[in-house]
């Protein structure tokens, strides 16, 4: 067995990340594997795991460099002798698609999200693409009840595997209360006693930080501090905007704004609530929500998408109709009046759900059990 993972671009981002993750795994078992992309600054970290990086251009959507990538990728894979391709997005899908019937050689696609289906007419094919392979993977119950919705495959070809936090980077403990304190007020600059509330993901309207920042105007605990960690990717008009409400919110009430960060557990340690306020379309999955989770933080998010599977109601963290300013700040004023054992009894429950279901070791032996078990059917038959 020898993998070949296909993506457009090894930039930041979590499909990114979730191929670094397989292709780590893939190593450490002991399974030859490798990744084609048209590169990004994660190359590096994948070279530094000892995996194969292909250049080709597969960010293209034009159909004769799609047409091109198919040939060289089915050379690729004569050449090394990859037995099954893995692709994660849909443009180098139709490349794999046409690679598969070149060289024989099977394939497998990660539905990562909710694809637009407007054109009907066109979306809807170009789409589908996703699923002409062996098995398609779904990053989501939410995800694959979408897709048996939309495109009405087979049920069986569908796999839901979902996506994970790292658990043994995510953990309550990984970050010590005084480099956190330290992190807190000397970076951020947040007062040391004021509570942390902090909404982590780029500055884009569908994220829902303009519906958080009318929660903060409606709660009554107006001491906190805010921090919105993400970046604007050069959309200033959005961010400035943002920038322009928090101006208008109390004096009291300290609010940042920071790019990402390579520190991301030290804010969730800094963090007393994390917010995942995506209102105008659901997240697939939404990893910063376990990822919080693991590190015990109080999460509050959107009751929809797969934030409806990661979070259970008042249990392991709290859910929110989407777009809903109120009820947000109320949710968010009663957390702030929560007594400490009923929050410790809820970071609890929360470290506990995302170790036993979304990890990202959870996540990686699904997938390699997927790809053992369809590697055993072609040796079968």
């Amino acid at each position: 067995m020898k993998i070949l993972q296909i993506l457009p671009s090894l930039q930041m981002g979590g499909v990114e990340r979730g191929t670094l993750e397989i292709a780590h795994a893939l190593k450490k078992a002991g399974i030859p594997n490798a990744v084609a992309s048209q590169g990004g600054h994660m190359v590096e970290a994948l070279k530094a795991m000892g995996v194969p990086h292909h250049a080709l251009p597969l960010m293209s959507k034009n159909p004769f460099t799609m047409r091109r990538n198919a040939v060289r990728l089915a050379e690729l894979v004569q050449d090394e002798g990859f037995t099954l391709m893995h692709v994660r997005s849909r443009a180098p899908a139709w490349s794999v698609k046409w690679a598969s019937k070149m060289c024989g050689v099977p394939w497998i696609a990660t539905f990562h999200g909710v694809y637009g289906t407007k054109p009907a007419f066109f979306k809807i094919p170009y789409n589908r693409v996703m699923l002409k392979g062996l098995r398609t993977i779904c990053v989501s119950e939410y995800v694959r009840k979408h897709v048996l919705e939309t495109y009405h495959p087979d049920p069986a070809r569908l796999v839901c595997i979902p996506r994970g936090a790292d658990t043994d980077f995510f953990r309550p403990d990984a970050v010590s209360p005084e480099h956190a304190l330290k992190k807190k007020t000397q970076q951020y600059r947040f007062t040391p006693d004021i509570p942390v509330i902090t909404l982590p993901g780029r500055l884009t309207f569908w994220k829902g930080q303009e519906v958080f920042l009318e929660a903060l105007m409606q709660m009554r605990h107006k001491r906190v501090g805010v921090l919105f960690l993400g970046s604007d990717q050069g959309r200033t008009e959005y961010s400035d905007h943002l920038r322009e409400i928090a101006g208008q919110l109390a004096d009291d009430t300290e609010v940042v704004f920071r790019d990402h960060t390579q520190e991301i557990h030290t804010v969730y340690a800094l963090s007393d609530i994390v917010v995942n306020a995506s209102s105008a379309q659901p997240e697939a999955f939404g990893r910063t929500i376990p990822e919080a989770q693991a590190m015990g933080r109080i999460v509050v998010a959107t009751a929809h998408g797969g934030a409806c599977e990661t979070i259970e109601d008042g249990k392991t963290g709290f859910l929110v109709p989407p777009g809903d300013s109120d009820a947000l700040a109320a949710k968010l004023d009663e957390i702030l009046d929560m007594p400490k054992e009923k929050l410790d009894a809820i970071r609890a429950a929360a470290v506990e759900s995302v170790r036993a279901n979304y990890s990202v070791a959870k996540m990686c032996a699904s997938t390699i059990a997927l790809y053992r078990e369809l590697d055993s059917q072609k040796s079968s038959s």
